[in-house]
């Protein structure tokens, strides 16, 4: 009997042994939850059918701060392991890397002074290859924003390592592309002018062009629409497509202006009039939640431009101005949409006004003026001398986007449908949740181009400095069409604890006294005692 009892608790320990191999248990300790990922990565993982390899490229000889964001991407490719049903594989960097780079990559390098006063100079490759069958996609670790520290700019690194490698996984997992659509018709900007972006958003979505024509459900096929920066009034039956198309839960992101003006008599002539730009538009937006004003913003806090100071033709004398009709726009940190995006910039942004109380649409604004800045109404003249005097710079944090979501009313809830239109559904008075962007500046999503190259969305040619611009759109576009809540792991944050190296180097003989003499010297007192008491004990 006792034998069964022995073989039963035996059989018992190894199913409970078997059992547990099976389960994963995992506590997460931190205050910000920095081992943890979220639910839908967890999702996602567990629907692969092929194991992961990623190879970081995050190598070489490092200071303390990029050691520490190679650290948390191989604790975060870990943790995303754990997980995976296919299981994964974690490469080193090729050792082509330090000869000849790796494909197209950018290396960063990173110059820095020792604490002996010397110079040093690293090149390394802020990357990861993530590889899933026959397809692989390119994580950028390093997350580099104009005016942060170092550490900061490390921190947010981190903070972004989920989100990045989610996307990633996403977008070599999915099975259909989802289709966007630029809107044509009424003077909207060029394919090229939008050129960098929709290289951009290509990586994620089918990208068509077109007109809107008279079929109501023109639309229905497109998860989100872009309005970029049009210069022609909408007719009646445009407005009622898009209208409806709103209703059906569909997105857009509206770019537009709330003034006229000529960029080429401004470059020419060194001034341009402005006058209100109407898009027959206005109705709309104010039944959605906003109004775009008939007036551009300045701000003390912009960009330069060349201005020539000569009083002679023949000779002239180009000096940097700054011109506050070309804002540096803040970003929200609160929205996932502009979390740790840098300053985005744009020339002749006009203001919007939210409106409408308790409505049951979450308004939410994403880039604003600083605090020192003013508006101009239309009809004015705007000039390039107009200089940077701080007289009536007494406004503060003026919207520029706004996110807008939730259940919006239709305009032609009391209408009727216009005769031109072909209805293909019947009239929605009310849409199902969805969501829209407004950007009262057309400048924020169009690139320049130099030597017949477009250059990145948001470089700057003058100052030859990169801004927010092309971040600010993508996530844009990706937040009107995230329906999981992916975008929301961009608002992962992790409390910064930096070290004070000055007080470290004038403590540092005390702590090396603290961490290696004080133990030895309590182990030799143990040992001492140790020694008498036996003494006392064993020698007669």
């Amino acid at each position: 009997m006792k034998v069964w009892k022995g073989i039963v608790v035996l059989v018992a320990l190894v199913a409970i042994n078997l059992l547990v191999s099976y389960m994963v248990w995992r506590w997460d300790m931190t205050d910000d939850k920095r081992y943890s990922i979220s639910a839908p990565t967890k999702a996602l993982l567990q629907d692969l059918d092929a194991p992961l390899t990623i190879t970081l490229l995050l190598d070489g000889e490092m200071n303390a701060g990029f050691l520490r964001l190679q650290k948390a991407t191989q604790e975060m490719v870990e943790e995303l392991g754990v997980y995976a049903a296919g299981g994964y594989q974690l490469l080193g960097a090729p050792e082509q890397l330090t000869t000849n780079g790796y494909g197209n990559l950018e290396p960063t390098v990173v110059h820095e002074r020792t604490h002996k006063g010397q110079t040093a100079q690293t090149i390394i490759y802020p990357y990861a290859i993530v590889q899933y069958h026959d397809r692989s996609q390119v994580v950028t670790l390093l997350k580099n924003q104009r005016g942060l520290s170092g550490e900061e700019n490390l921190n947010h690194s981190i903070e972004n390592l989920e989100f990045a490698f989610a996307e990633a996984i996403r977008s070599l997992t999915q099975d259909t592309i989802e289709k966007i659509a630029f809107l044509e018709g009424h003077g909207e900007l060029e394919e090229r002018d939008v050129y960098d972006l929709t290289q951009q958003l290509a990586k994620y979505y089918q990208i068509d062009r077109g007109t809107l024509g008279t079929v109501s459900g023109v639309l229905d096929e497109y998860k989100a629409v872009i309005i970029a920066d049009p210069q022609m009034p909408f007719s009646e039956t445009d407005k009622y497509i898009l209208d409806q198309y709103i209703m059906q839960s569909g997105r857009i992101l509206w770019v537009v202006n709330g003034v006229r003006f000529s960029d080429d008599y401004l470059a020419s002539e060194g001034y341009t009039p402005i006058i209100a730009l109407d898009l027959n538009i206005n109705d709309m937006l104010f039944r959605y939640g906003v109004r775009i004003n008939h007036a551009l913003v300045q701000d003390l806090q912009c960009l330069p431009v060349p201005v020539d100071v000569s009083h002679d033709p023949n000779q002239p004398n180009w000096q940097p101005m700054p011109w506050t009709f070309a804002p540096l726009l803040l970003t929200s940190q609160v929205s996932p949409i502009t979390r740790n995006v840098a300053q985005v910039t744009a020339t002749m942004a006009s203001a919007i006004d939210i409106v409408g109380e308790d409505d049951g649409i979450r308004k939410e604004v994403l880039l604003a003026t600083s605090s020192a800045s003013r508006l101009t109404s239309a009809p004015a003249k705007v000039d390039l001398s107009m200089g940077s005097d701080s007289e009536g710079f007494n406004q503060a944090f003026v919207p520029v986007a706004v996110s807008l979501e939730g259940v919006f009313p239709s305009i032609y809830a009391h209408l009727l449908p216009p005769e031109e239109v072909t209805l293909t559904t019947p009239l929605l008075r009310e849409s199902k949740p969805t969501r829209q962007i407004v950007v009262a500046a057309g400048s924020t999503i169009r690139n320049d181009w130099q030597q017949g190259q477009p250059l990145p969305l948001g470089y700057d040619r003058y100052t030859q400095m990169q801004f927010g611009n092309r971040d600010f759109m993508v996530n844009a576009v990706l937040h009107l069409t995230d329906d999981q809540g992916w975008l929301q792991l961009r608002k992962k944050e992790f409390t910064l604890r930096l070290i004070n190296d000055q007080r470290a180097r004038q403590t540092r003989i005390v702590a090396q006294v603290i961490s290696i003499v004080i133990p030895l010297a309590l182990l030799a007192i143990v040992g001492g005692v140790m020694l008498i008491l036996r003494r006392k004990r064993y020698v007669k």
